[in-house]
């Protein structure tokens, strides 16, 4: 992972020693919630907490373990500023006084929990922005959008450890080689196909979606009969890493839509920490994001755990929720 983020730093804005640093931390992290994950069972930590996070969502225990185990490695990084998780509601603020150049980590520590007694894979989301200038320690100075981030990614914990990045210059898959400790180059330069045939949905949701969803998924599942005039398979994993991993493997279309039963809250996903950092790695490999009415990255924040309409995927696909949502 280090040779592959070296050799594009080289040959295009040269190499940022503290961004390599962090991503190294983060990958630590990530091995080491995945040692977690993996033996859950047996140290009896894949049931629920006796907590709720600030959504009010009950978290698992392996919640809480890899929120600490993330603030423990991340957290003592001498240029991160902040540190902003799903699992704890204020900021965590790692200096007094941040200065130009230093780091502000959005992080979802164990994306798709409720999959652990299941056994089916969950992951870890984290997106990077770096300071522009000393800023007051505040809510509101960690509300930066989504177009200011310099790196992104994920960590999926399923048959294997992935870690699927991105510093602006394509993305990039690794997998943990439990010999040697190092993430090793697996699926170099992702790509999304324009075109899919498969799409990601909660389809339970299917009557509290509005118009322009419900519209659709219809078409799609009316085959090549349909307007679309194509066959479509629905995939859901209930783990947005997990959804977003088939997509960048072989195509596909993921939504997450607000509609009646979540609106009040703006959507189901979070900006800063899902949306955000998962549309970064879709468009750097060739694909789109969209909250149905304009681009997620460009959404203007107005909270650090702030909700959004979540539609990413294939280009054309992603074109074509958009169009229903215009008309």
């Amino acid at each position: 992972m280090t040779q592959t983020t070296l050799r594009q730093q080289f040959q295009t804005t040269g190499v940022d020693t503290d961004l390599m640093i962090l991503m190294e931390d983060i990958a630590t992290a990530c091995r080491m919630i995945a040692d977690r994950v993996r033996h859950g069972a047996f140290a009896g930590v894949l049931g629920a907490a006796e907590t709720e996070n600030v959504q009010g969502e009950t978290q698992k225990e392996l919640d809480v373990i890899s929120d600490e185990i993330f603030q423990e490695i991340v957290g003592a990084n001498p240029n991160v500023a902040a540190l902003v998780s799903e699992e704890v509601d204020d900021v965590n603020w790692r200096k007094v006084a941040p200065q130009a150049g230093d780091f502000v980590v959005y992080y979802d520590p164990l994306d798709g929990s409720s999959n652990l007694d299941v056994n089916l894979s969950v992951g870890t989301i984290f997106s990077i922005v770096r300071l522009g200038a000393a800023i007051t320690p505040a809510p509101e100075a960690v509300q930066i959008k989504g177009t200011d981030q310099i790196a992104a990614g994920y960590a999926i914990y399923g048959p294997s450890t992935g870690l699927v990045i991105t510093t602006g210059h394509g993305v990039d898959g690794f997998t943990h080689h439990p010999g040697s400790g190092e993430f090793l180059l697996t699926q170099p330069e992702m790509s999304i196909p324009s075109e899919t045939q498969e799409f990601a949905i909660n389809a339970s949701r299917y009557d509290l979606w509005d118009a322009p969803v419900r519209q659709y998924i219809d078409e799609c599942l009316r085959g090549a009969n349909g307007p679309r005039g194509k066959k479509f398979n629905m995939r859901w994993c209930a783990s947005m890493v997990a959804d977003v991993h088939r997509i960048l493997t072989r195509g596909g279309v993921f939504l997450y839509p607000k509609d009646s039963g979540n609106a009040g809250q703006g959507g189901k996903l979070r900006l800063m920490y899902e949306a955000n950092p998962m549309g970064m790695l879709v468009e750097q490999a060739g694909g789109a994001s969209s909250t149905g009415y304009g681009r997620i990255m460009e959404v203007a924040p107005t909270g650090h755990h702030q909700r959004v309409s979540v539609i990413l995927g294939s280009r054309d696909e992603v074109a074509v929720i958009e169009s229903y949502h215009k008309d």
